[in-house]
């Protein structure tokens, strides 16, 4: 339990940290992100603040849709946005595309590899995830399709607010799905482990049967 719980916290921290390097990067970012910017620039509040509060009401949109919350629910409000201020805090915006497009491809991979330590802590998902599995199961949609209408609405609204979208949200859309398909086998606490075939018994010593001609006992397939 211990273990899950340090990679719960650790994964949502990484999450936040992975997103501001990509806000920060100035080339565009995923679409909660955008949504989450353009309200930062319309109401003065910082963008880590926004997503958190963003995140809050998500999950009032779960009671319709009767999803139950889970500690990794919880946690991803109150950690994600926090975890993304302070790192904006403390990390400078670049300049130079190719310093830009360094920081944006390090925010990328920063994000996959905590979605595959959070969602790997198996402790329930986030809000955004949560709200489009809770959209599959009232509604009969498919989870794609719920996903591309939910992000292209968020997106929308945050680009229209003054969110930034470019080159960075396009790769981003096309990098994540095969980064985290890579790194949640990793830190899939639930994953079971399988003994490799040869390393399977055959068969013990004392009940062995040889065959009349002398020759070796064949395995157990």
């Amino acid at each position: 339990m211990s273990r899950r719980v340090a990679q719960l916290l650790i994964g949502l921290f990484l999450y936040g940290a992975g997103c501001a390097l990509t806000v920060e990067a100035g080339l565009g970012v995923d679409p909660w992100t955008v949504f989450a910017q353009g309200l930062s620039l319309r109401t003065g509040i910082g963008i880590g603040w926004i997503t958190n509060i963003v995140g809050f009401f998500v999950l009032l949109l779960w009671i319709p849709l009767r999803q139950k919350p889970g500690v990794g629910t919880i946690a991803n409000i109150l950690l994600v946005g926090t975890s993304m201020q302070l790192v904006l805090g403390i990390v400078p915006p670049v300049s130079g595309l190719l310093a830009q497009t360094a920081t944006l491809l390090a925010g990328i991979l920063v994000v996959a590899i905590a979605s595959g330590l959070y969602i790997g802590a198996r402790f329930g998902p986030g809000p955004r995830d949560g709200l489009m599995t809770g959209l599959n199961s009232r509604l009969g949609w498919p989870i794609w399709l719920c996903r591309a209408l939910v992000e292209l609405t968020v997106l929308a609204i945050g680009w229209m607010l003054g969110g930034t979208v470019g080159i960075g949200t396009v790769l981003f859309a096309a990098l994540i799905g095969p980064l985290v398909h890579v790194a949640l086998p990793l830190f899939d606490t639930g994953r079971r482990q399988r003994v490799p075939e040869r390393a399977r018994p055959t068969h013990s010593a004392p009940t062995a049967r040889v065959p009349a001609d002398g020759a070796a006992a064949e395995p157990a397939p």
